[in-house]
């Protein structure tokens, strides 16, 4: 199903009472979802990702805007009636009932012609189950389980109605770093055998990206870019996205364009073809760094991780404005750590310039 959003506004009252104005925990959001599509909804906390997930299930009603499942205005339809699927955080199982009755739960709530018989709602609850691979726990209660199985009973509850839309808020947050890994591979499984449209919510950049069609970064309530994962990675338009997206994070430097070249603090980096002189932002991503004993930019050399197949180079520059330079090259690079000081050479197509004022993204051919 698709979704659409149209000028969606979320306001709050303002809890600082020598504050007036409200504070807008979602601002005139406007997207459109494609159907059948997994998508990551991705911010810092606080940015209103989990806001405008409950102004989509119904559980908040928006300040103004529209809301629609495919061609339906659904904008003041009750939750109930939305045909949602929503999966909590902290999976809100009920404890008194084991894993078929939590299962079959929404079911049991089905009236008119909907209404299920009892073997039918067991047949349904068992081959949601079976989807998520907990079929062999259905007599069990929540706290005989591990939380990946408790998350997958709450996804299992969420898909037995088989609803239009999925909402997923912050699902793999409890759960230790290897389940995590693991449980993000099956909901992307699930979510592409169901066909189901699917939103999920998660300050992690690295699960968004590992298993979304479409990533949607959000920061104070505003949509800074919408596109496919790589994409937005490879093209932020602000400083923003830039810093947002990558682990390791792009190394920021202040730098300036002059003289048809791209300096950070005494070193010419590469050419630019820009007009004029002007103090910019320079990202340059870890993995955008060629060691070279002859390279352009020149940075003091701090230490280095050996990582298997990478090799982490640890440096400062006086003009990084992210702390420590990371910099990721082939452990086939040897680096003289007998050495005070590192040159490498910088990957034009991993390194972008943003304006010093605006943080906005500068395009221009980087050479």
């Amino acid at each position: 199903m698709k979704v659409v959003l149209q000028n969606l506004t979320k306001k709050f009252p303002n809890r600082n009472k020598g504050v007036r104005s409200d504070v807008i925990a979602v601002n005139d959001f406007n997207i459109e979802i494609p159907d059948g599509q997994l998508i990551g909804l991705l911010g810092p906390s606080g940015c209103g990702k989990s806001t405008a997930l409950n102004l989509l299930s119904g559980l908040l009603k928006p300040t103004s805007g529209k809301i629609f499942f495919g061609e339906d205005d659904v904008t003041d339809l009750p939750a109930e009636n939305r045909g949602v699927g929503l999966v909590f955080q902290n999976y809100a199982l009920y404890p008194h009932l084991t894993v078929r009755q939590n299962i079959m739960f929404p079911l049991e709530n089905l009236k008119g012609a909907a209404k299920l018989s009892k073997a039918q709602m067991q047949e349904k609850a068992l081959e949601a189950a079976k989807l998520v691979q907990i079929h062999e726990l259905m007599d069990r209660k929540p706290s005989e389980l591990s939380g990946g199985q408790q998350q997958r009973v709450a996804l299992a509850r969420a898909i037995v109605i088989r609803p239009d839309l999925l909402l997923l808020d912050e699902p793999l947050s409890n759960l230790d770093a290897r389940l995590r890994l693991q449980t993000r591979e099956e909901l992307r499984r699930i979510q592409h055998e169901t066909g189901i449209t699917t939103i999920f919510v998660t300050h992690d950049q690295e699960e968004a990206m590992s298993i979304s069609d479409m990533i949607i970064v959000m920061k104070e309530g505003v949509i800074q870019q919408v596109g496919r994962p790589q994409d937005v990675y490879d093209s932020p338009v602000n400083l923003f996205v830039a810093k947002f997206l990558g682990t390791p994070p792009i190394n920021v430097f202040s730098g300036e364009v002059k003289d048809g070249g791209l300096w950070i603090g005494g070193d010419k980096i590469c050419s630019v073809k820009l007009e004029g002189s002007r103090a910019v932002w320079v990202g340059i991503r870890p993995e955008g760094f060629d060691l070279d004993e002859n390279g352009a930019l020149s940075c003091a050399l701090a230490g280095v991780e050996v990582m298997g197949r990478d090799i982490t180079v640890i440096s400062n520059n006086a003009m990084s404005d992210s702390g420590a330079i990371r910099s990721i090259i082939s452990a086939e690079n040897r680096v003289d750590t007998s050495s005070d000081t590192v040159r490498f050479n910088v990957k034009p197509y991993k390194l972008f310039l943003f304006d010093k004022e605006t943080e906005e993204r500068i395009y221009c051919e980087i050479g």
